[in-house]
């Protein structure tokens, strides 16, 4: 007999990863201003943003004494566990260097619209089925999308690097490796808990990208900033984009799909350009609003594809 999603526990998932794209479009913004401000590399943020996160879910899991739960995910999914860990990582990595060799718009047009493709092709070579015409229309206009929200977020703009091919390089290793990670994501939230899961992959995630501090260090760059108002930027980045956004994430593939989970993660680049817009004074274009009007259509065609009945 199939079984089917409960309708509710399907709605509330694809909304969790919504939320998570969102707080993960205005952590774009507060690079650039501690950037401007303070002039913290990209890596270096990213290694105080993983570092926040994990201490602000350690503290969170002693809080509502989970911490045994913890324990107990790293011990009984420990390879799963750091490679989640890990890839999260290696991706925002892959994304930033890929992003100063090659421009955001092409960075972010690649690495998030390769994802939702890689995602779908995995699901349906394991379950050894073919794709619906529902499901190709919806990956199709979140693609159309998102093409149309970066290349306007971008125009005037261009690379500082001078390696585009290198550039392309790691924006594809940047989709193929958000796009395993969520699959893990996926397989490993099934298993154990929410927080327990977050808190050891941000963790492991942390111990990959401590190493950046050293090297700004070691280079004579910036490591922390003390203006109070850029320690606030910097911690809510730890604590919202970060540890909050990815609890999100793991709550929502419990009852979402992990292409599905791909696709409603694009509301990034539109958060990232409301927000842009409103602290920035950015002007939003009309084809920015075409392709978020596109994205939202698409998650809403996504939040009716996983109410169908699944096969048990």
């Amino acid at each position: 007999m199939p079984q089917a999603t409960p309708t509710g526990s399907a709605r509330i998932g694809l909304l969790q990863v919504c939320a998570a794209g969102v707080l993960w479009g205005t952590g774009g913004v507060v690079v650039t201003l501690l950037h401007e401000r303070d002039g913290l590399s990209a890596m270096t943020v990213s290694a105080w943003r993983m570092l926040l996160g994990a201490a602000a879910l350690v503290a969170f899991a002693v809080a509502a004494r989970r911490l045994r739960a913890v324990g107990e995910t790293m011990r009984a999914h420990p390879v799963l566990a750091v490679l989640v860990g890990c890839g999260t990582a290696v991706y925002q990595g892959l994304y930033f260097v890929s992003v100063l060799l090659v421009g955001v718009s092409v960075a972010t047009v690649v690495s998030l619209g390769l994802a939702p493709i890689l995602a779908a092709v995995w699901e349906h070579l394991t379950a050894r089925t073919r794709p619906s015409l529902r499901e190709v229309v919806v990956l199709a206009a979140a693609l159309c999308g998102l093409v149309l929200i970066s290349a306007t977020a971008s125009e005037g703009s261009s690379a500082p690097g001078d390696d585009p091919t290198l550039g392309l390089v790691l924006a594809v290793a940047a989709g193929a490796t958000y796009a395993a990670t969520t699959v893990l994501g996926h397989t490993l939230a099934q298993r154990v808990d929410t927080v327990a899961l977050t808190t050891c992959a941000t963790a492991a995630g942390a111990v990959v990208l401590a190493p950046f501090l050293g090297v700004a260090v070691a280079t004579g760059g910036p490591v922390l900033t003390g203006s109070g108002s850029s320690l606030a930027l910097l911690i809510y980045l730890g604590v919202a984009t970060m540890g909050l956004s990815y609890a999100l994430l793991y709550a929502g593939l419990r009852t979402t799909s992990g292409s599905a989970a791909t696709v409603a993660t694009l509301v990034e680049p539109l958060s990232a350009a409301l927000v842009a817009a409103l602290v920035l004074g950015e002007r939003l274009a009309w084809p920015a609003l075409v392709g978020g009007a596109l994205i939202l259509a698409a998650v809403v065609g996504l939040h009716r594809r996983e109410e169908r009945p699944a096969p048990a």
